[in-house]
């Protein structure tokens, strides 16, 4: 965080020396709180991994009048679906994850490795895919960056509701092959997430993100379609 100046770094903090004129000006409760697309200049971006799933990138670019160096995995981006039933259950999906060592709960997710589908679709296909099951009803929950420090990765989590089950042809191989899928009513899911006992990252948000939309009436929900302007600025071709 080099690039900000003793200023910056005490704006909006009580006593920090910025005058009471600038902080009037400033406002920044006036303002909503919202992530904004950067103009930075990639002056090179070099391959250095291609891997199975995603690629290692290595990027130099002009950024606060100085030239930088970021290494970085570079994600098609991915999509994960919150099912929840008539009985306000969701359905988490254990799987082993070979990374952190555990068999952790998830809900179902997938990658964005489908050229040209669109998130809706994808997240329709990967529900029928890991739990053989299709909504009548879909939502978008919550849009994510899962670790923007260290990749590229952006991910659309979607709220599917009025279940019915469905017939498919996809033979679940590898890890997919002892997925154990269980019921579990959104209030003890949360719970769970809260306790610690869930710690999927993806998972967590889906649920405290559904409690939180179910509490307010699901006002919060938006339209499932809608342009993934986040994903396209992330997978955008910079200099490559």
């Amino acid at each position: 965080m080099a690039e900000r100046s003793a200023r910056d770094a005490g704006a909006g903090v009580p006593g920090a020396g910025a005058a009471p004129e600038a902080e009037a000006e400033a406002a920044p409760e006036a303002v909503p709180l919202a992530d904004e697309l950067a103009e930075v200049r990639v002056l090179e971006s070099e391959l250095l991994v291609r891997g199975r799933v995603w690629d290692v990138r290595r990027d130099r670019f002009e950024f606060g009048g100085e030239e930088l160096v970021r290494d970085y995995l570079d994600h098609t981006g991915a999509v994960a679906v919150l099912a929840l039933d008539a009985e306000e259950r969701v359905l988490l999906i254990r799987q082993y994850r070979h990374p952190i060592a555990h068999r952790d709960w998830e809900i179902p997710a997938g990658l964005m490795d489908a050229p040209g589908e669109p998130g809706l679709a994808a997240a329709q296909r990967e529900l029928a895919e890991e739990a053989d099951l299709r909504a009548e009803r879909w939502d978008l929950l919550l849009e994510l960056f899962l670790s923007p420090g260290g990749t590229s990765e952006a991910m659309r989590i979607f709220l599917a509701r009025e279940l019915h089950p469905v017939a498919h042809d996809y033979v679940r191989g590898e890890e997919e092959a002892e997925l154990v899928p269980r019921w579990v009513p959104l209030s003890e899911a949360v719970e769970a997430v809260l306790a610690g006992r869930v710690q999927n990252a993806v998972t967590a948000s889906a649920v405290l993100a559904a409690w939180t939309a179910r509490g307010r009436g699901w006002d919060t929900l938006r339209d499932p379609e809608l342009p993934w302007t986040a994903r396209e600025a992330a997978r955008g071709e910079r200099s490559r």
